[in-house]
């Protein structure tokens, strides 16, 4: 993904849920737009789950992964620690070293110069210190992408 152009889009927000298309470019006017982050309210804080989808619309063998927020978090920064359902997930998968993961989502504050959203994914040095972060900036509007594959 390094060094490609990528896109965000708040294609669904109501009291409930925010459904979030993130799309990365794979050439002139060719999008992989496979993944739709979704964040959703719990009894207990936040979800966030990834949905993963072939061209097609057929979901990939590695979706619906992610987990809840354990803590308070703050207005800007959320985090998500890796929940049981995806850990059997990945372990069913042959993807060990994503059993640590812990997701992040920041949002800064709307109308600011300097306004952005974030996503991250990291692992412990345990697994294989994997860090990956991606900045969008809100300050300024883009067209409106296609929609995620299948939806």
């Amino acid at each position: 993904m390094a060094g490609k152009p990528m896109i965000m889009h708040a294609a669904s927000c109501d009291l409930n849920e925010i459904q979030i298309p993130f799309h990365i470019a794979e050439g002139p006017d060719r999008w992989n737009r496979s993944r739709t982050w979704f964040i959703s309210r719990t009894d207990d804080g936040l979800r966030l789950k990834h949905r993963h989808r072939h061209e097609d619309g057929s979901l990939d063998s590695v979706t619906n992964y992610g987990g809840d927020t354990t803590g308070q978090g703050s207005a800007d920064r959320q985090e998500f620690p890796v929940d049981a359902e995806s850990i059997t997930s990945f372990k069913a998968n042959g993807l060990e070293q994503s059993v640590t993961n812990i997701w992040a989502v920041e949002v800064s504050e709307p109308g600011q110069g300097d306004a952005r959203f974030a996503y991250e994914l990291r692992r412990p040095q345990s697994a294989d210190g994997r860090y990956f972060r991606v900045e969008f900036d809100l300050s300024r509007p883009v067209a409106v992408p296609p929609p995620p594959w299948g939806g």
